[in-house]
């Protein structure tokens, strides 16, 4: 009796699995927090995804004055400009925390992604993603107060947007990289830190953490009309008044001066 075979079947891929497991051309690597992992000027050698952990992103202009990119967390991409034929980085990075990361060598995501539209699918609409909030972060920087853009960069910092949750914490930064990512100087980032702290947006009295409220969004959401919104944004009037205005630069505009726009979206949510 003729025996009959059957091909076996390839097991679909799953990308998710792919970005979390080691395999040829991809390993696991583990940062301690303040760790270089790579810095300005190396050659490209891959990309990373973060599995655990914060890394932050910043760049050194000529002069040697340090700007703060960004600050990414699990799920993020990062270092990623040599598919692009990207020589050399352009930026730092460093841990901020006690991280795991896979790094997948350029040769080895270009082939999975030819390969696996799945995976081609899911970073390219990662990329779109990234570009659609550095498009609203200039937006932000264009048209909202320094106060607006400080809670903002709280709010993203601890990706709220998930349904149900009231409090994150995320790793302290100094109000110097604050103030680098906000655009705007290191004593009103002290100034507004300091408000938000006394209307229970904030706290960071104890520990490495610095604990943010979802009552934040507030801030964001709340039209400048010269009065500070309360916490819980039930009584506008009995908040601080802006009147109060925080030290700033010689021949720098006063937030009031600044072009109005409509009030930008909620900090959008994180899909998985």
């Amino acid at each position: 009796m003729k025996q009959i075979t059957t091909a076996k079947k390839k097991p679909d891929f799953n990308a998710h699995t792919f970005l979390s497991t080691i395999g040829k051309g991809r390993n696991m690597v583990s940062f301690e927090k303040k760790q270089t992992i790579f810095s300005q000027g190396d050659s490209t050698d891959g990309l990373f995804f973060v599995q655990t952990g914060k890394v932050q992103l910043s760049v050194v202009s000529e002069a040697g004055k340090e700007a703060t990119l960004g600050i990414l967390s699990e799920g993020d991409f990062f270092g990623e400009g040599g598919l692009a034929g990207q020589l050399h980085r352009m930026s730092s990075a460093v841990a901020m925390t006690d991280c795991v990361l896979l790094h997948v060598e350029r040769k080895a995501m270009m082939l999975a992604m030819s390969r696996e539209p799945k995976l081609s699918a899911m970073f390219v609409k990662y990329l779109l993603k990234r570009n659609i909030r550095y498009q609203d972060d200039l937006v932000d920087q264009l048209f909202n107060s320094s106060e607006k853009r400080l809670a903002r960069v709280l709010l993203l910092m601890a990706q709220f947007g998930e349904e149900g949750v009231s409090e994150m914490s995320v790793p302290r930064l100094s109000q110097e990289t604050l103030a680098e990512m906000v655009g705007t100087t290191r004593s009103r980032v002290s100034f507004f830190m300091n408000r938000f702290r006394k209307l229970g947006f904030i706290n960071y009295d104890v520990g490495d953490n610095l604990h943010v409220h979802s009552s934040l969004l507030n801030v964001v959401l709340h039209d400048d009309d010269g009065i500070s919104v309360t916490a819980g944004g039930k009584n506008p009037a009995a908040g601080i008044r802006k009147g109060s205005e925080p030290p700033r630069e010689p021949g720098e505009a006063p937030d009031k001066d600044r072009a109005r726009r409509p009030p930008l979206p909620s900090v959008p949510r994180r899909h998985s």
